[in-house]
């Protein structure tokens, strides 16, 4: 930051100064005034080049933060595009679950165990029958569980094998869920873009505060040498209107003085001849005055 105009080095006019300085001392003053100045002045530029410098940089923030703005703003249009599709897919996956629900049902494939459990459970009946020791009706009954079972696997399978609609309708379903899920994929993403975009928009409009602050300070500064510039130029202008108040002062006391010397030779002219007339015998020097005044 440019530090203060150092007052001590200012020139100070009064009033009195202008009247009762002498030619000389004014002369020195106006040296005095024209140098300070042109300092002042020197200063004033330095700091308007300076404070619009940082204007310059200020404005380089404010159109990056607008760049920052301007993607944020599409990022998020794409933002709701990908949701609005994300939304729609998921409305139609879940339709095709319903649809998937409702086959189920019709067939009732949600009643009763999966074809995996009943698997599981003919091998464990299996099992036992191949490593306990059993009585007649024990076996005899497992064995009929296990001939149960494997009706009801064999009848669950015949459905499910018979309704291919099933698993089609299944397929799209997940298919349309993946879909989606892309579509939410890309909206995290795209948020996340948006995001950063969003803070570097902040973080450019802070930047662009602080160096417009440091430019207002700069142009403080500005102001206040141009203003004692300005107060120094304006003196030294006194000073100068004063100077040739004095000279035509001087030169209306030479004129004064010629004119009582042109009077003062004329009486003598006129004397001299009145004595010529009077008889009296002229020098040289006679002569050259009268002939001077006009009376030859």
């Amino acid at each position: 930051m440019a530090e203060s105009i150092d007052e001590s080095k200012n020139v100070a006019l009064t009033d009195d100064d202008l009247e009762n300085k002498s030619k000389g001392q004014l002369i020195k003053m106006a040296g005095q005034l024209r140098d300070r100045r042109n300092d002042l002045n020197q200063k004033a530029s330095e700091r308007a080049s300076k404070r619009d410098e940082l204007n310059a940089k200020t404005r380089e923030k404010v159109d990056e933060a607008q760049q920052h703005r301007e993607k944020r703003d599409e990022l998020n249009e794409q933002v709701q595009e990908h949701k609005q599709q994300r939304n729609e897919l998921n409305a139609k996956a879940n339709e095709l679950f319903d649809k998937v629900d409702e086959l189920k049902d019709e067939l009732e494939l949600n009643d009763g165990k999966s074809v995996d459990q009943l698997k599981e459970e003919i091998e464990d009946l299996e099992f036992k029958q191949q490593t306990q020791v059993l009585s007649s009706d024990e076996e005899r009954e497992l064995i009929e569980k296990i001939e149960d079972k494997r009706t009801r696997l064999e009848d669950r399978k015949e459905k499910l094998d018979q309704n291919q609609d099933l698993d089609e309708l299944k397929s799209k379903a997940k298919e349309v869920r993946a879909k989606a899920s892309e579509h939410h994929q890309k909206v995290t993403e795209l948020a996340d873009e948006a995001q950063e975009h969003h803070n570097e928009m902040i973080q450019a409009y802070r930047e662009a505060d602080d160096i417009r602050d440091d430019a207002d300070e700069w142009h403080e500064k500005f102001v206040e040498a141009q203003e004692a510039a300005d107060r120094h130029h304006e003196d030294f202008v006194r000073v100068q209107k004063r100077l040739r108040e004095m000279d035509k002062e001087e030169e209306r006391e030479r004129e004064s003085e010629r004119e009582e010397k042109r009077e003062e030779a004329k009486r003598e002219a006129e004397e001299i001849y009145q004595s010529f007339k009077d008889g009296e015998t002229l020098d040289t020097e006679d002569l050259m005055k009268l002939q001077k005044a006009g009376l030859l």
